[in-house]
């Protein structure tokens, strides 16, 4: 491969990976490596920096039965004779789907190499470095089976709680001979039979309870979405996500959690709802990899897919059904129907897989299986149909593939082994092409850094979000590291590799051409795959339900423009013509920004949150949130020395204010049509978990009368009608704010701070005291924990209604008053960058950073 932007940092590992598929990158821009006893929890861009950890620890073992001394020679039973390892590692890894953890972020499942499995949240108001505990799902199956006294671990393919009879015993023989009877509700019975309370179980019944709670890999789904009509209880969050967790006996158990009714920075004992389905009998072998993929060609039935495979070599492909799995209480033994076994049992085991939706084809999925003999197969997969085809078989490695990944909707696969190898491939109609990409890649020129002939064997590959970043997780070879000083630490790296310069052909609507003369050392054919993926990996963001992660997208901007080439404002400005104007001609940059500029209102509020985010963090990258704050006041005198600003960044910053004052205009508008409803009035204020309704009236009445002479006419129409009926203003809705800390008056002065009013504060040449404005409902934020915006550095207190970021202009009328009044709040969402919000961490703890 040519040219690439500055190489990214690589970041040491003290432990080292033993299983496959090792890394795991969230959809809140955090890199997971399973490295030995840890799990290492990183950001990409800040490889030296703070890191999350989860240590895996010793469990107590579980007390699966009793046995006859005699038995314990049976060959059944040898591993578990046999089992010495008191130091158990990581096995597996999975992200969950983004708003899963009580702070809208998301969990993570672990699977240990002694079978069991726990998930954790981010330690989001617990100051530490080590993840939390949430939920054992061991521990609970555990649980479950001793209440039913271990039915159905012989080969039953569903099993629920709701089967559990409330009365009935669970028996256990402990070590010193005594008996233990607990029910559900700890009662003591005194009602068994002693032959009953001194039975034994057989070496294969104690071997097939031990498979059943032993668990191999875990793997969760897409967010899925319950419609309300249909949902059991109309108070909680319609948004589930399933976890799947396969193991030694074949089956998979299968857990059902919710989304949080509301989310939160402050209460860390936030309960997880789980429940627990059932277990799918997939395989008569080990599940060795699982994945999930959700087809929504059709948005009204959308289809849940679940791909297994086995160490017996088999592969197959499940359709779920939603109505069975997300909304019964009771679990159907039909919840899951086979529609494939794409490959039978076989001699070669299966080790990794990877499944996508395939870009020209809603409704078929591409599916890459990679063996542990090395081979990788592709598979076109059309779920409507049920027609399969093998599109080919490759040799692609010479020991067992450890990883498969797909980018840029299938056109792309990268694979790594225990060979140590990392191959690329791009698709073309019904072949793989290999592409040298990774072996002349620059690396860092941070001279902490091995050199790559001291890696070993790959572990794991993942994509970035935006699908313009590889990162790949290697071990290192000891003898090969200095044994004074690298070797005594250092057990694996994560490397960072630029994929966004492939030529894969995407779709765009007008094809992206390059003639900058300004950057020398990049080919111009280069330059032109890279601008057409990066135009094509934002119009992708346009999907308001995808969450606004494009890190690799600003880290590839930003370097390219370290160029001091126009090359960056000249993509910028093609994208900005193409989605925003519908332009299909080179038009200059001028002129394109004074259209934008006259025709925001007209433009969803989903491209006004991506051109807000390229403007903060690309073009206007030399001014921080600080410095733009400034200069978006009317009070500059009160709050410093505005900017000096270039005369090339002044239509920058203009396109930037007037997209933020479109966005909280249309945040106005919806507050005072709901504000019309009846649904709101002084004697019932709505209180539900998760709703929202609107607060903050009297400032934002403040500020439309600041602003009479920029806003809409319309927004005028309604401020004027919500003026003249005081009557449906909530008491608590005061115009006089006063100061956190001394109770002074904070008169309303601007919508981002107020100045308190104190008389000492007033006097002489003391400097009035600058208090926070909650950048939804513009009052005065309290003194308590806020929701924090990494991008503009606003803080909220008030999270903003979902109808705010799903608008597609500004246009508030009859729907959009019952909408907004019916409103939930959305996800801690920031009202103008549209990123999740989270709360401020100190520099030496790990956040997240989307952007």
């Amino acid at each position: 491969m040519g040219s690439q932007p500055s190489p990214l940092q690589p970041a040491m590992l003290m432990g080292s990976p033993s299983f496959p598929n090792a890394l795991a990158w969230s959809h809140d821009n955090l890199i997971a490596a399973a490295s030995g006893h840890f799990v290492t929890i990183l950001r990409p861009d800040l490889p030296n920096g703070p890191r999350g950890l989860i240590k895996v620890i010793p469990n107590e073992p579980l007390i699966l039965g009793f046995i006859d001394r005699k038995d314990l020679h049976s060959g059944c039973l040898l591993p578990t004779a046999l089992y010495r390892d008191d130091k158990p590692v990581v096995r597996s890894i999975s992200w969950s789907p983004l708003g899963m953890a009580p702070n809208s972020g998301c969990l993570i499942a672990v699977c240990t190499s002694d079978g069991h499995v726990k998930v954790y949240r981010p330690p989001f108001c617990d100051f530490c470095a080590e993840w939390i505990e949430v939920v054992d799902i061991t521990q609970r199956l555990y649980e479950y089976f001793r209440c039913t006294e271990f039915q159905g671990t012989g080969g039953s393919n569903s099993l629920d709680f709701s089967e559990v009879p409330s009365n009935r015993p669970c028996l256990l023989k402990n070590a010193s001979g005594q008996v233990d009877s607990v029910t559900p509700n700890d009662e003591v019975s005194e009602k068994m039979p002693e032959s009953q309370l001194l039975s034994l179980i057989s070496a294969d019944e104690y071997a097939s309870r031990s498979a059943m709670l032993y668990s191999l890999v875990v793997s969760w789904s897409p967010l899925l979405h319950v419609a309300s009509e249909f949902y059991p209880d109309p108070n909680r969050n319609a948004s589930v996500s399933l976890l799947a967790v396969g193991g030694k006996s074949g089956k998979i158990s299968l857990w059902r959690f919710h989304q949080p009714d509301c989310f939160t920075i402050e209460d860390r004992k936030v309960p997880a709802v789980v429940k627990f389905i059932g277990l799918l009998h997939a395989h008569n072998s080990w599940i060795t990899t699982m994945s999930w993929l959700l087809f929504a060609f059709d948005s009204l039935n959308p289809q849940i897919i679940l791909v297994t495979g086995s160490s017996d070599g088999s592969v197959k492909v499940w359709l779920g059904d939603n109505d069975k799995l997300l909304k019964s209480s009771e679990v159907d033994p039909n919840s899951f129907l086979l529609l494939k076994e794409v490959i039978t049992a076989n001699a070669v085991p299966v080790s990794v897989l990877s499944v996508t939706v395939h870009v020209q084809y809603p409704s078929k999925m591409l599916l890459a299986i990679g063996k542990v003999s090395g081979s990788i197969e592709i598979w076109l997969c059309d779920i409507s149909s049920r027609e399969f085809d093998k599109l080919g078989s490759y040799d692609a490695h010479y020991y067992a593939v450890t990883s498969l990944t797909w980018a840029f909707d299938g056109r792309f696969l990268c694979s790594c082994s225990q060979d140590n190898i990392l191959r690329g491939w791009i698709l073309h109609e019904r072949l793989l092409d290999e592409i040298p990409i990774f072996s002349d890649m620059p690396r860092s020129n941070d001279s902490t850094c091995p050199s790559r002939d001291t890696f070993e064997s790959c572990f794991g590959v993942a994509v970035s979000p935006g699908n313009l970043v590889i990162a790949t997780v290697h071990c290192f070879d000891i003898d090969k590291l200095n044994r004074m000083y690298e070797g005594r630490i250092l057990r694996a790296a994560i490397e960072y590799f630029w994929i966004g310069g492939l030529q894969v052909d995407v779709l765009l609507k007008s094809p992206f051409s390059c003639n900058i003369e300004e950057l020398p050392t990049f080919p111009e054919k280069e330059l032109t795959y890279w601008g057409a993926n990066i135009i094509w990996s934002l119009n992708h963001y346009q999907c308001v339900d995808k969450p606004l992660v494009f890190w690799d997208i600003i880290a590839a901007l930003l370097a390219f423009k370290e160029n001091k080439s126009k090359y960056v404002e000249h993509l910028v400005v093609k994208w900005l013509s193409l989605s925003f104007l519908g332009s299909h001609m080179n038009l200059p940059p001028e002129e394109v920004l004074s259209r934008l500029i006259s025709r925001l209102s007209d433009i969803p509020s989903r491209l006004l949150h991506l051109l807000n985010i390229i403007c903060r963090r690309v073009m206007l990258a030399q001014l921080d949130a600080d410095q733009l704050t400034i200069i978006n006041s009317k009070f500059q005198n009160m709050d410093g020395v505005c900017p000096v600003i270039e005369e090339e960044m002044t239509k920058w910053v203009e396109v930037l204010l007037g997209s933020e004052r479109e966005l909280r205009e249309r945040n106005v508008g919806l507050s005072f049509s709901a504000l019309q409803t009846s649904m709101f009035n002084q004697e019932a204020t709505p209180s539900l978990p998760g709703r929202w309704y609107p607060v903050g009236l009297a400032q934002m009445e403040q500020w439309v009368a600041l602003n009479q002479e920029d806003i809409h006419d319309q927004l005028k129409s309604i401020a004027s009608k919500v003026t003249h009926e005081k009557r449906f203003v909530p008491k608590k809705c005061s115009a006089m704010e006063s100061c956190n800390y001394c109770s002074a008056p904070v008169p309303f002065e601007s919508p981002e701070f107020g100045f308190c009013q104190s008389e000492n504060c007033s006097s002489g040449n003391v400097k009035r005291r600058k208090l926070l404005r909650c950048a939804v409902c513009m009052e005065v934020c309290p003194s308590t924990p806020l929701w924090f915006c990494v991008c503009c550095h606003r803080f909220v207190f008030r999270l903003a209604p979902e109808p705010l970021f799903r608008m597609s202009s500004f246009c508030i009328d009859s729907d959009s008053s019952n909408s907004s009044s019916q409103a939930v709040s959305s996800k801690p969402l920031c009202p103008f960058c549209g990123i999740l919000l989270q709360r401020k961490q100190p520099d030496f703890l790990l956040s997240s950073s989307p952007v």
